[in-house]
């Protein structure tokens, strides 16, 4: 299943909200330097629905597509 996700880095919180079905926004504390925004995505991802995630597109982008196995 690929989700948008729309991420919003150096927040003062980490969290999640569900906007629609393949829709996502997502706060973190993580400063977007080096990929770590995308590390600590996957890794909250990873967590939240519990299976393997896979970013496809929007590395360097705060709009991403991401791939969640089955």
């Amino acid at each position: 299943m690929k989700v948008k996700i729309k991420v919003k880095p150096n927040s003062y919180q980490e969290k999640i909200e569900k906007v629609s079905e393949n829709e996502y926004k997502i706060w973190l504390k993580e400063k977007p330097i080096g990929g770590k925004v995308n590390l600590k995505l996957i890794k909250i991802l990873k967590k939240y629905f519990g299976v393997k995630v896979e970013i496809k597109s929007g590395f360097t982008s705060r709009r991403k597509i991401v791939e969640i196995e089955d």
